[in-house]
């Protein structure tokens, strides 16, 4: 017999069913007794009577979260025993075999409740026992959705999705680099990339025109509350493009994409409102601003785009200019301009902010090396170094380069607003502590001394 899912059972009524699944909960009323069947689709009542000697008394026998397989009969529930909180809420199954596949152990939280009280790090200890709550399965299966749902957009737009190398070369971006030692070349290191930038500003060279991936993102960053070493974001670039073409994009993006799997959520402004640096700072005194109306709606999404950022920013403690984003941002002004009133000078850099909350941030790139060449040396950097560093986009820069720009939509942050969650942690598969700790792993760990005699360390 082929099993069948949770989700289908109100419409085969009357009919034989093989299903399988864990012990959610289990109830016993004397001769009557009733446990809950989890499956991937939500949860099914299961009833088991003493006329059925063998499978009623396997039964009595269940521990919550064993792993069964069992055959019955789908009856329709009782005027008034209806449950509209459960996918197969209108029916029950009355049991006729059981088979115990997996005992289990009682979990060290409870299943059946939200975990959101738990100890964290007891949950990410059992992340795969927390991962089988209601909460958690939701939201993994809506980051699911709302992926796809922005991977169609974009491939209806005529993007290609690419993927691009998580062994690289270490280069100064703005944090620190996770750095791999390699085997094969003693002494020498890869890195792991903070963001695909220059591999997207070659696959414009390379004449693609319009590329988006969903890449897994790595810094080594100082501990903060809700961030993570590795994370992803939606990355797209685009070839021949102004600032208002990655804008409309974008925001055409949001709210199509919002409209198919959130559809509660309400937009409070559409197009969305647009504020320059210096309007957010001397209104809100913030660059993230809040601009709901009742912070207290969980439905509401208000959404600014922030532009005109300032191009640099002094680093006293290094006694030099340092890009805001990142060196290959385009400044607004002519060169020349900008040279003699650095601190005044603004850039085609754009955020989008929801809630609050910065969610994507881009630019449109420089793509005169010439001029890029000149932004190093402003920065500090000597002409040997930036070669050393970056003498590949340079060289590649040599043989034709559209004018070119993008964005990254931090994932992570999007879906945990769009699930009113309090930490992105909430809507990652494994995610570490805040202190970058993996319990469920213990990562990160020693390794042998064979191994770093293998590796040159």
């Amino acid at each position: 017999m082929e099993r069948v899912f949770t989700s289908r059972l109100n419409k085969l009524v009357d009919q034989r069913v093989l299903l399988k699944g864990w012990v959610h909960s289990r109830r016993d009323h004397g001769k009557l007794l009733f446990f809950d069947l989890r499956d991937k689709d939500g949860l099914c009542q299961i009833v088991a009577t003493p006329e059925n000697k063998t499978a009623y008394m396997t039964a009595k026998s269940l521990n919550i979260e064993d792993v069964v397989s069992l055959e019955g009969i789908v009856r329709k529930r009782p005027a008034g025993f209806i449950n509209p909180k459960i996918i197969s809420g209108e029916v029950e199954v009355e049991l006729e075999s059981l088979t115990i596949l997996n005992r289990a152990q009682t979990p060290p939280f409870p299943i059946n409740e939200d975990t959101l009280k738990v100890n964290e790090e007891l949950r990410l200890k059992y992340r795969y026992l927390d991962l089988r709550t209601e909460r958690m399965q939701k939201n993994l299966k809506n980051r699911n959705k709302l992926m796809q749902a922005m991977r169609e957009f974009l491939l209806q737009k005529e993007f290609l999705e690419i993927e691009t190398p998580v062994l690289t070369k270490s280069t100064p971006e703005g944090a620190r680099d996770f750095v791999v030692p390699s085997r094969l070349h003693p002494g020498k290191f890869y890195a792991l990339p903070q963001s695909p930038q220059q591999y997207k500003m070659l696959l414009m060279v390379a004449g693609i025109e319009r590329y988006f991936q969903f890449p897994h993102c790595f810094r080594d960053e100082d501990p903060r509350g809700d961030r993570q070493p590795e994370f992803t974001q939606l990355d797209i670039e685009m070839s021949f493009v102004e600032e208002e073409d990655i804008l409309s994009l974008v925001e055409e993006l949001i709210i199509e994409t919002l409209k198919r799997t959130y559809p509660e959520k309400k937009i409070s402004r559409i197009p969305f409102l647009r504020l320059t640096f210096e309007e957010a700072m001397a209104k809100y005194n913030s660059d993230r601003p809040d601009l709901r109306k009742n912070k207290k709606n969980e439905n509401e999404l208000a959404f600014v785009w922030i532009t005109d950022f300032p191009v640099f920013e002094w680093r006293e403690e290094e006694n030099r200019w340092d890009a805001v984003h990142h060196p290959f941002t385009m400044p607004k002004e002519p060169w020349e301009e900008v040279k003699k009133r650095p601190d005044k000078a603004k850039a085609k850099q754009y955020d989008l902010v929801l809630n609050g909350f910065e969610i994507a941030g881009g630019s449109i790139r420089i793509h005169d090396p010439k001029l890029l060449m000149e932004v190093f040396k402003f920065m500090g950097h000597s002409e040997e170094e930036v070669k050393k560093q970056f003498g590949h986009l340079l060289e590649a820069y040599k043989y034709g380069v559209p004018p070119l720009g993008g964005i990254a939509i931090g994932f992570d942050r999007l879906l945990a607003i769009l699930e009113n969650e309090p930490s992105i942690r909430e809507v990652i598969a494994f995610p570490k502590t805040g202190d970058a700790y993996d319990p469920l792993m213990d990562s990160p760990s020693e390794i042998s001394r064979a191994q770093k005699k293998e590796l040159g360390l």
